[in-house]
């Protein structure tokens, strides 16, 4: 009875009848497609077990990804700067959270090199990247990106993040009280409605940094190119849904004193580890919501599997041969699978079975740099060769002979030597001049 509901909700939402599409209630349908395609993928549990797996990560790794994004900062004795921010982020835990927040500064002063030695540093630095990793997982997963970035760039870019990232937090923050210490604010806050107005955005501040945070890692983490737009509605959504279930779940804690005295101690480590899942199912949900904004053809499949069926395999890879080739030839762009994915319009998961057949096959040949190069010279590749590899790509074990009873076999088989007689001959390099 529920699948029946759902189905007609979404022929309600995906398929209005033509008198609606246009006027304000198709513009309002249109709207009410993205909390409809988050609230399935919440209900699949795809979500939540990611943001399930996250949490055991972010008590392994929170107080080395800490101590080394403070690093910086420590050595210039201002990272007790950000301490305020880390409040913020458990303020909704109340009392507990100023604790929290008290305990992990105490964690990251501790944090020597000279206490560590080079076993512990190493071992703080795997604990940090492998955080990385996981959640490079999974928004990597929300954005079907099948090829996660190569460990040197993972490496690389992401420590360097973490040590500049808060430095130029910092660096905002005292721009912003250097600004509000000024005269031409200062008589502007001495004004109403100004004053009331300067009051209430110093209150959004922190919310308005977490949500250009988010936006940032919906941009950056995603090891594919994504557009300033999506990021940001995502960003925006997530920071204001985490301001408000902030609120609600402080007053869920706030209510809830005399079930924690149960607890005793460990009511602390449980309404952490609830807030954190709740913080990283929100930041998940946000990722989501940019991957719908810039790819609204998904809303309605969501994460169900797409199969690709023989023919569009077939076109599929005739388009990345031809892709590779043209490139190849007029020394321009190389091709990964995650850019040849996006300029497609496929999924990475769906086309990364295709890309391996024909590096299988030795028509595609990896770089050093994660792209794509033909695997031999471009007039040796026959159309033939290409429309064979994912042809009899299949997986599981292979079956035997088969019996041919229908008499419309033999017609199929015809005409299946006839589109290979027509293709005969006819190299990927004779498709891409005469198309050039």
């Amino acid at each position: 009875m529920m699948q029946a509901l759902l189905t007609r909700i979404e022929e309600r939402l995906f398929e209005p009848p033509e008198a609606v599409v246009g006027a304000p209630l198709g513009k309002l349908l249109g709207v009410l497609r993205y909390p409809y395609a988050l609230l399935r993928d919440v209900g699949r549990g795809d979500l939540t077990l990611r943001a399930m797996s996250l949490v055991y990560t972010t008590l392994l790794s929170v107080v080395p990804l800490i101590a080394l994004s403070f690093s910086v900062l420590k050595g210039l004795g201002y990272h007790r700067e950000l301490e305020p921010m880390l409040y913020s982020f458990l303020e909704p835990l109340g009392e507990r959270g100023y604790q929290l927040t008290a305990q992990i500064m105490e964690f990251v002063d501790n944090v020597r090199s000279g206490v560590l030695g080079s076993l512990g540093l190493l071992f703080l630095l795997y604990t940090v990247i492998s955080m990385v990793q996981k959640v490079e997982e999974s928004f990597n997963f929300v954005w079907r990106v099948d090829q996660p970035r190569s460990f040197g760039r993972r490496f690389s870019e992401y420590l360097s993040v973490m040590v500049v990232g808060p430095a130029l937090i910092v660096a905002a923050l005292g721009l912003i009280a250097a600004l509000g210490n000024t005269h031409v604010m200062r008589a502007l806050a001495a004004q109403e409605p100004f004053g009331s107005a300067l009051v209430a955005l110093g209150h959004l501040t922190p919310y308005v940094l977490v949500s250009g945070v988010f936006t940032f890692m919906y941009g950056f983490v995603p090891n594919t190119r994504v557009r300033l737009r999506a990021a940001l509605i995502g960003g925006v959504f997530a920071g204001g849904l985490w301001a408000a279930t902030g609120l609600i779940f402080a007053s869920f804690v706030a209510g809830s004193s005399r079930t924690m005295v149960i607890y005793a101690g460990f009511a602390i480590v449980i309404v952490a580890l609830i807030w954190v899942y709740i913080s990283w199912l929100i930041l998940l949900l946000g990722a989501q919501l940019a991957f719908y904004v810039q790819h609204p053809h998904y809303l309605r499949p969501g994460r169900g599997e797409i199969r690709l069926n023989s023919s569009l395999r077939e076109r599929i890879a005739l388009s990345i041969m031809y892709l590779v080739v043209c490139d190849y030839r007029d020394a321009q762009r190389r091709w990964t699978t995650n850019a040849l994915a996006e300029h497609l319009g496929v999924p990475g998961a769906a086309l990364s079975p295709i890309v391996a057949a024909l590096e299988q096959r030795g028509l595609l040949a990896a770089a050093e740099d994660e792209t794509w190069l033909p695997g031999r010279d471009p007039d040796m590749i026959e159309l033939t060769d290409i429309i064979d590899a994912v042809r009899h790509d299949t997986a599981g074990p292979r079956l035997g002979r088969i019996r041919d009873i229908a008499p419309a076999v033999n017609a199929a088989r015809q005409a299946e030597q006839a589109l290979k007689d027509t293709m005969r001959g006819k190299s990927i390099k004779d498709l891409a001049e005469r198309s050039g």
